[in-house]
């Protein structure tokens, strides 16, 4: 099934010379803290937090609208102590999904409306079911879809995940299109 195109404004979509593709609408707290590697789409109203500590984005990775991304962080006598969190490649995080995870591997879906309790740990090619409630420190192993309040084991996934991820991942990149300002010239008009 082939996507359909997603148009965005010019005028509100940074481009980088690695070809992200972020938001003006987003929010990047500690923008020096936080690295996207390329071809990501970071969709309007995200948050995503470096000022708590680093935060690496792989490639092709898609963050929709209103998702959070934030530290995993522990508390101590002495206060709280944030850590860094990575994710992986080919990801794809859901609407509204609030991530606290400690690491998110490659080619990993996250649903819409989720909460990814903190220091989480979700594998390479897993999924997480939309409305999903990961209870802290949980770890998502390969293969396998969390689905449920708190979330739980429901299914596995085929062998062929990574190669569907990349698919959705690279084919979102590639049908998120600009409709307006100076990059638009090569656009073929609506009407053909």
């Amino acid at each position: 099934m082939e996507l359909q195109d997603v148009f965005y404004n010019n005028a509100e979509y940074i481009e980088t010379a690695s070809g992200n593709k972020v938001s003006r609408q987003s929010v990047l707290c500690g923008s020096q803290n936080i690295v996207i590697n390329g071809k990501t789409v970071i969709m309007t109203d995200c948050v995503i937090r470096g000022d708590l500590a680093n935060v690496r984005i792989g490639r092709h990775c898609i963050v929709s609208r209103k998702a959070v991304i934030r530290p995993p962080f522990k508390k101590f006598s002495k206060g709280v102590a944030f850590f860094p969190i990575h994710i992986g490649d080919n990801v794809f995080i859901g609407e509204d999904s609030i991530v606290n995870a400690a690491q998110v591997g490659s080619f990993v879906h996250i649903g819409k409306n989720c909460v990814i309790g903190r220091r989480c740990v979700l594998k390479d090619c897993c999924a997480i079911a939309d409305n999903t409630v990961l209870p802290p420190e949980t770890v998502v192993p390969p293969f396998t879809v969390f689905s449920g309040s708190p979330g739980r084991f429901t299914s596995e996934l085929p062998e062929c995940t990574q190669d569907l991820m990349i698919d959705v991942t690279m084919s979102f990149y590639d049908h998120f299109k600009s409709i307006g300002g100076p990059k638009s010239k090569d656009r073929k008009s609506f009407s053909e």
